[in-house]
């Protein structure tokens, strides 16, 4: 054959390991299948742990089957042992067993400090975990993590104030540190600001603003968990947590730019795009 593939002459040397640990979106663009596509982007090898097999596409989540604490531990434990971990994603942890063993694991194996996007809810409004479960999530992960970064809807359940202003998000993001989380980023979505989105980073002493171009969109499917992902995989890298942020943020913004037209609902954005190592 003329045309095959040839093997480059030199390997990636050491990628950095990502591991997520997450719901699986069987549509593609949410979940540990995004977060999979964000990790190879920024040129780390994607590991992935499933923590609810969902029911879902573009237009809603219609179910889940909840895997058990014992399954989760299963899938990581060969993983951890087998590889040296440079960064972890949390994503839908629907129990607070499947919670407390996840930070049990955290600290069995002294694996980095886990950058927790705390999904609470689906975008068409479906409820991916409890209140006992959230109560879990911040009791026994919070403390854990490296960053904790919830959208406005997610920051309002955990705080249970309404928030409608940047000042609403700074009151949010001190509450979630006071709850124990070490940096929060709450993320903008539509509360829009001179046409660019402000996610707000708060590390208990300072604020840090990063703006972006908002985009009047449908393309909104799985941004929250390749942000996530996007921070973690940078993290792994070596970047700071700031250089991080701006890294996930900006290539979101042009995933999202470059959305594939697919779906009825709230289209996927486009992982495939060229990042700058």
């Amino acid at each position: 054959m003329t045309d095959e593939i040839q093997n480059p002459k030199s390997k990636i040397q050491n990628p950095k390991v990502c591991l997520t640990i997450a719901g699986l979106d069987p549509s593609g663009g949410a979940g540990i299948i995004a977060d999979i596509k964000t990790f190879t982007a920024f040129g780390c090898f994607a590991t992935a742990a499933v923590t609810s097999l969902t029911f879902q596409n573009t237009v809603g989540v219609f179910g889940a089957v909840t895997q058990t604490a014992e399954s989760v531990r299963g899938q990581i434990v060969p993983v951890a042992e087998d590889f040296k971990i440079g960064a972890v994603k949390t994503g839908m942890l629907p129990t607070g067993e499947i919670i407390e063993e996840v930070a049990r694991l955290i600290e069995e194996f002294k694996l980095p400090a886990p950058v927790v996007d705390p999904v609470v809810r689906s975008t068409s409004g479906f409820d991916l975990i409890d209140d006992k479960a959230l109560q879990s999530l911040i009791k026994n992960l919070f403390p854990l993590a490296r960053i904790v970064t919830p959208n406005i809807a997610e920051a309002e359940r955990i705080t249970n104030l309404k928030i409608e202003s940047f000042e609403h998000m700074k009151t949010a993001a001190r509450r979630i540190y006071d709850l124990g989380a070490p940096a929060v980023l709450v993320k903008s979505g539509h509360l829009v600001h001179a046409g660019k989105t402000r996610d707000l980073l708060f590390d208990g002493e300072n604020f840090e603003v990063f703006e972006g171009d908002f985009i009047e969109t449908t393309a909104t499917h799985g941004t929250g968990c390749t942000l996530a992902s996007g921070i973690a995989a940078n993290l792994a890298n070596g970047k700071t947590l700031i250089e991080s942020i701006c890294r996930a943020k900006n290539f979101v913004t042009e995933a999202i730019r470059a959305a594939p037209d697919i779906g009825h609902g709230h289209n996927p954005i486009n992982h495939s795009i060229k990042v700058n190592l």
